[in-house]
């Protein structure tokens, strides 16, 4: 009997999904357990397994698509793999996915279409028998499709434009920064930090720390720490406005800003203060590894008292955050570059670091802010105050 693929409950404030990507095609064997589309709602994206093995028989609802709670997305029809028990399952693997989706988009009787050029075909719901092919052999590319979509004669050199719906995830990311921008009063205070300090002691102890906890001391722990060493001193900074009153927490639960692909997460370290070094590593390292594959769920998401944010990552030396509401502080880390510095009277060479606070003014007052700002920097300068809680 066909099982119906419906689309689950993620959330009581939510209410509708995006279809993404599906990872097998109508046809495909699939195992129990795979995931078989990612969806996105307005806060994550997430996948939806397989609840049995079987052949699924029918997409109902193609990317792009829209679709309720409840909605049924696709049937399945329960058996063995006809392949044999040795036979891969569809879209297990990533190359299969792509392909998976290219097909999706119709290869029919015309050149082969590259996997990039489907998934913008399917993208865009178009047939990729209507592209000219302008690689070896009338391989269709993905410029021919953009091409194709901006009406062009198939000359991929020519000028493109495309236009393709936002997805709930960006439009929600859109609709925050724009309220962020609109309902608070933000400001934003700069310093720098010298990260010689923690870079020898990360040197020194990385080997120790690794062996014994089975993970890379990172510097993201060192900043969680020194905010929330920094949120003691000046609890403001974590403080929230609800009407016209200001609400104070005894707890700091983090945000850590990490890229997953199809947009900004920030998922929340509840109950940080209480946590080791290696436990705030270890959380971390499991949020952005979940975050690549969609696993994020909406309650780690949500609440938070304050957001650390590290462009860094991406070659960012400096920038001003934006606070994520209804919070009223974003701390923003940035890339480690030696520059020339007076210490003690002389030039030397150090790792420096810019950090920029952004907060909300009608929550945090100037010196409050800079005060935080230089809290942060000299835990980050001389870690030990981070041990003595000074």
């Amino acid at each position: 009997m066909a099982i119906e693929i419906r689309v689950p409950s993620v959330g009581e404030s939510i209410s509708e999904v995006f279809i993404g990507e599906w990872y097998a095609k109508q046809g495909d064997w699939v195992a129990v357990d795979q995931d078989l589309v990612g969806l996105e709602t307005d806060k994550a994206t997430f996948d939806v397994p397989s609840p049995d093995g079987g052949i699924l028989t029918e997409i109902v609802k193609n990317a792009g698509d829209t679709a309720a709670i409840g909605d049924v997305i696709a049937t399945l029809e329960p058996g063995p793999n006809p392949g044999g028990d040795n036979a891969e399952p569809a879209a297990k693997s990533e190359q299969s996915a792509t392909s998976a989706k290219a097909d999706n988009a119709s290869k029919g009787s015309g050149g082969h279409v590259m996997p990039a050029a489907g998934r913008v075909a399917g993208e865009n719901n178009i047939d990729a028998t209507q592209v000219q092919g302008s690689g070896p052999g009338g391989r269709i590319l993905k410029e021919d499709v953009q091409n194709h979509l901006a009406g062009g004669s198939g000359d991929s050199a020519g000028r493109e434009e495309r236009r393709v719906p936002m997805s709930p995830m960006r439009q929600t990311i859109a609709r925050r920064l724009v309220s962020a921008q609109k309902d608070s009063a933000l400001l934003t205070t700069f310093n720098e930090c010298d990260m010689s300090a923690i870079k020898r002691l990360r040197s020194e102890y990385q080997d120790q720390f690794v062996k014994k906890y089975d993970i890379k001391l990172g510097f993201m722990s060192f900043f969680v720490k020194a905010v929330i060493n920094a949120l003691n001193e000046f609890p403001a900074v974590g403080a929230q406005v609800d009407g016209t009153n200001l609400v104070y927490r005894n707890y700091a639960d983090i945000g850590v800003a990490i890229g997953a692909g199809k947009g900004l997460v920030v998922p929340i370290i509840r109950n940080s203060e209480r946590l080791s070094f290696s436990q705030i590593e270890q959380a971390i390292a499991d949020f952005a590894k979940r975050a690549k594959n969609n696993k994020i769920t909406l309650e780690e998401l949500e609440g938070g008292t304050f957001t650390i944010t590290n462009g860094g990552v991406y070659g960012s030396l400096l920038s001003t955050p934006i606070v994520n509401p209804p919070q009223s502080g974003v701390l923003g880390m940035h890339g480690i570059v030696d520059r020339p510095v007076a210490v003690n009277g002389e030039v030397v060479i150090r790792p420096m670091m810019y950090i920029a606070l952004t907060y909300d003014h009608r929550v945090v007052d100037g010196r409050e802010a800079v005060s935080f700002l230089v809290s942060v920097k000299d835990a980050i300068e001389d870690p030990t105050r981070l041990l003595l809680e000074v």
